[in-house]
């Protein structure tokens, strides 16, 4: 009998992002932080690869802010997401974050941010598994 251990390929990988949120500061309106990743040339939460023996909520906190250069406040656990990428099955654990303090530069990851109201976010998203995720956000903060 074959275990995941003897089949490498067959670990799933594990990461972790955040659904980041902020109020508009023109009008106070929510928006939902989106990043574009050149080397896949999409639109996505900020999420990554949890390192060896990292917290989930953790390594969420930490890729937000090595993506968008915001720290968040974590809320709300959001659903988790499982897809296959390179093969593999993947599984990211996602929260409700809000922004609270830090600026956007762009680095190796990701080129580009943007905030947007969320039909916008949802319409800008590349992967349609994505979009539940907007959904959820806005029902845990009780604007759905």
């Amino acid at each position: 009998m074959t275990t995941a251990a003897d089949n490498p390929d067959e670990i799933t990988v594990q990461a972790a992002g955040c659904v980041l949120w902020r109020r508009s500061p023109a009008g106070g309106e929510l928006e939902v932080c989106l990043v574009h990743r050149p080397k896949y040339d999409d639109w996505s939460h900020p999420k990554g690869k949890l390192k060896r023996g990292e917290e989930p909520l953790a390594g969420a906190l930490r890729e937000v802010e090595e993506e968008t250069g915001y720290r968040a406040a974590p809320g709300t656990r959001l659903p988790t997401v499982s897809y296959e990428a390179n093969g593999r099955p993947k599984q990211v654990r996602y929260w409700a974050a809000e922004a609270v303090s830090g600026a956007f530069a762009p680095n190796d990851e990701v080129d580009r941010l943007l905030w947007l109201p969320p039909p916008a976010a949802r319409d800008r998203l590349t992967q349609p598994r994505d979009r539940t995720l907007v959904d959820a956000l806005l029902d845990v903060l009780h604007l759905a």
